[in-house]
Parts: C-alpha cells; sequence; structure tokens
C-alpha cells in the first residue's frame, strides 16, 4: 500500500493520533487536522521524531469551503482518514420528563459526525480521481470511522448512532463506486477503543482495545482494501444480532444499560467529547 502523503483529520487525540504515530516514518509528508493546535503539535512532533514531515491545520470539519481548500491544496494523496468526531448523550430535562438529547446537541453531532466525514470524502474523492493508478490501479484510499453504534438504535446516545450509521452506509455504499475508479473506501465500525472519550466511562467496556491496536488492525484492513472494517468481530456480530431482535426486546436490554457517561451538549456553546475517535 502506498502511504507516502496522508491526511488525518481529528490527528489530535485517540484513534486520529494512533494512525498518524503509526504511519510517521522518514519520506512520509503528514497533513494533520485538529480543533486543539496544543495538542495538534504535540502529535506533530512525536510524528517528526519518527522521521515525517507533519504539516498541522488547525481545522473544523463542519467547514466545507475550509475543508475543501486545505484538501484541495495538500497536493496528491496515498491515504485520507476521517477521524474527526464528537458524542453525546441524552439527559433528563431540568423541569422532569423522558430523557431527551437538546436540539442543538442532536444537529451539532450530525454536522460533524455525518457533515465532517462528507466534507473530508468528497474533496479528497475529486484530488484521488485526478491521480494516476498505481500498478495495483489503485488511485488512493479514502477511510471514515464509524462505530459498532452504528448498528443499535441505543437510546442513551441516538445521534450519536444514527450519525455512525449514516458514515457506514456512505462509506460502503460510495465504495462499490469508487472502487472501479481506483479509490478504495473504507469503513470502520469499531467498539470501545481507549481514548479520552471513554475515560469518564464508569461501567464495563467489552472488549476494550488499545488505540494503538486499533490504528494496527485499522491500517491492515485498509491495505487489504476492505470495504468494512469491524473489531471485535464478536462485538460487531452481538450489536447486529441486538438490532434484529424485536424493538421492545432490545429496549428492555437497553433500558439496564448505563447512559450519560458521554455528558449533554448545552442548546448553545461548546461541544462535548471532540476526539479523533468515538466508537
Amino acid at each position: 500500500m502506498k502511504q507516502d502523503t496522508i491526511l488525518i483529520t481529528g490527528a489530535s487525540s485517540g484513534i486520529g493520533r494512533a494512525i498518524a504515530l503509526a504511519l510517521a516514518a522518514p519520506g512520509v509528508v503528514l497533513h494533520l487536522g485538529g480543533r486543539d493546535a496544543g495538542r495538534l503539535d504535540a502529535v506533530a512532533r512525536a510524528c517528526a521524531d519518527r522521521g515525517a514531515r507533519a504539516q498541522t491545520r488547525r481545522q473544523d470539519v463542519r467547514d466545507q469551503d475550509g475543508m475543501a481548500r486545505w484538501i484541495g491544496d495538500a497536493g496528491p494523496l496515498d491515504l485520507v482518514f476521517a477521524c474527526a468526531g464528537i458524542t453525546a448523550s441524552t439527559a433528563r430535562p431540568a423541569g422532569g420528563g423522558a430523557p431527551r438529547e437538546p436540539d442543538g446537541q442532536v444537529r451539532r453531532i450530525m454536522d460533524v459526525n455525518v457533515g465532517g466525514v462528507v466534507n473530508t470524502v468528497l474533496p479528497a474523492l475529486a484530488t484521488m480521481g485526478r491521480q494516476a493508478r498505481d500498478p495495483l490501479g489503485v488511485r488512493g484510499r479514502i477511510c471514515a470511522i464509524a462505530s459498532v453504534a452504528g448498528y443499535v438504535s441505543f437510546p442513551g446516545t441516538p445521534s450519536y448512532c444514527a450519525s455512525k450509521a449514516a458514515v457506514d452506509r456512505f462509506m460502503v455504499a460510495t465504495g462499490g463506486n469508487t472502487a472501479r475508479d481506483g479509490i478504495l473506501l473504507s469503513s470502520v465500525c469499531c467498539g470501545f477503543v481507549r481514548t479520552p472519550m471513554v475515560a469518564a466511562n464508569r461501567f464495563p467496556m467489552p472488549g476494550l482495545v488499545e488505540a494503538g491496536d486499533a490504528a494496527a488492525a485499522i491500517l491492515r484492513g485498509v491495505a487489504a482494501g476492505r470495504r468494512r472494517i469491524a473489531f471485535p468481530w464478536w462485538l460487531a456480530a452481538g450489536s447486529r444480532l441486538m438490532d434484529r431482535l424485536p424493538l421492545r426486546w432490545a429496549e428492555a436490554y437497553y433500558a439496564r444499560q448505563p447512559a450519560g457517561q458521554a455528558g449533554s451538549m448545552p442548546e448553545t456553546g461548546g461541544m462535548a467529547s471532540f476526539t479523533g475517535d468515538l466508537p
């Protein structure tokens, strides 16, 4: 797999950071995007220590024009990873009633997790479409981080589940078309990964994977041209099974599961848990 020039969103932490470090090597050019300039610079320095040339950009993936300029100006790209994402849970309204997500939270999760992937993938497709094929007939590879959460309808994180389902379907379905033009797309449906996003969780996280191990599994799948990369396999399989159960059975199970650890976003203001991975 050719991996001389690479662009990564959400590179300041989580899976994005782990992928950047895994790919950093002499002769490699890394375009690293994120929202936290300090953490992004720290990742760039760590990549430079491994011999790579790392260029950083403080970039919000919701900014369609800004993303198009960044990716368009990066030059030829072998690999693009859309790792930026956010998560948040439902919360009970101050006046009582059933748990819900604030309107602003729903919109921001969709804007970042779905819109951010689209704002990454579309200009990357345009760039790669102008590139020559390698000896294997490949012009480039694009990978987006979805989640096994996209396989289920968990009431505790409805917008997150929906956004990751959309990312997975978009990447898998679109990849069936782009493969004919030599551009290989991959969707990553992973379980719990040890990142800042899960650090506050106070419940069992079955199949918890270290970020470095997750990056290694992702890179193996991308190199193999796999359209969907799912791990741990048994958690992905179990999630698919849950989605096939009668809704009342699934919701009876979900009602016993903890929710709210990811926090909720206010109707206005900042985001919760903006990291390079959010399984």
